[in-house]
């Protein structure tokens, strides 16, 4: 098989795979200094990063506002997921991150949108995540835990369609997996696959950028507002303005959060 081949497979089964070592230290480090260049300005503005829990944030930016987006999207391991899982016109949707900072709390189990009607009835996974950590991750920084095989649980007691009632727990805490990445992986997976942060007990911020992909007939998009500029747009090469179906604009104007998730407000109860 192809990697994408393996890769949808292996989303298909756990809801999750990773690439390890898909770029250099360098160039994670890179990242995160625009991660925390972007974090400095947002915060300070309102809607400009939303809570996803105490000491959690997110926040969503522009391709311009990475150096590295050109080089994410065309690295050919995202090129052959997208490719296998969403189909040959995928679209690039959404560029942010979340920081969970010293003090972060387990978030409750949840998934990030309510299960679409592609997935409930054609068992059809349409989006994806990429997320790539900024730092190299110890089990001291609240690590991403993740219940593997979960992307299709669907029941009338999720609240909101995202947030599993605690008397599901059970087999999620069963399950439950802690990731565990270094600086240069990547993970693709379903944001379906019920999941949360966990308490940061180090001194550190652990931030990790967010790739969101969706196919022809998803509705991810609705929730997010990048956009690029016209000289920008025109250094893209062909390969990218394909798939990146979003405004070009005279000015960049900073984003307003929409892609609110209440019940992470106050993290687990």
């Amino acid at each position: 098989m192809t990697s994408g081949d393996e890769a949808k497979a292996a989303i298909y089964a756990d809801g999750i795979t990773a690439l390890r070592g898909a770029f250099g230290v360098a160039w994670a480090d890179a990242m995160r200094e625009d991660i925390e260049a972007a974090f400095a300005e947002a915060i300070d503005r309102p809607g400009g990063a939303v809570g996803r829990g105490p000491k959690r944030y997110y926040v969503e930016i522009h391709p311009e506002q990475m150096r590295g987006f050109t080089d994410l999207v065309t690295h050919p391991w995202v090129v052959a997921v997208c490719t296998a899982v969403l189909g040959p016109a995928y679209e690039i949707v959404e560029l942010g991150f979340d920081i969970p900072f010293a003090g972060a709390v387990n978030q409750p189990w949840h998934r990030d949108f309510p299960m679409p009607e592609a997935t409930r009835t054609q068992r059809r996974l349409n989006s994806l995540a990429f997320n790539l950590t900024g730092v190299d991750t110890t089990d001291e920084m609240g690590p991403f835990e993740i219940a593997p095989g979960t992307q299709f649980d669907d029941s009338p007691e999720f609240g909101h369609g995202m947030f599993p009632p605690k008397s599901h727990y059970g087999r999620y805490n069963e399950r439950a997996v802690r990731k565990y990445p270094q600086r240069g992986d990547i993970s693709a997976r379903s944001a379906l696959t019920i999941h949360r942060g966990t308490a940061n007990k180090s001194p550190w911020s652990r931030p990790v950028l967010v790739l969101g992909v969706d196919a022809p007939d998803a509705t991810n998009g609705d929730k997010h507002d990048m956009a690029v500029t016209r000289p920008y747009w025109e250094s893209l090469p062909p390969a990218v303005r394909d798939h990146l179906h979003c405004p070009v604009v005279e000015r960049l104007t900073p984003i307003t959060q929409k892609h609110t998730i209440e019940g992470l407000v106050m993290g687990e109860a």
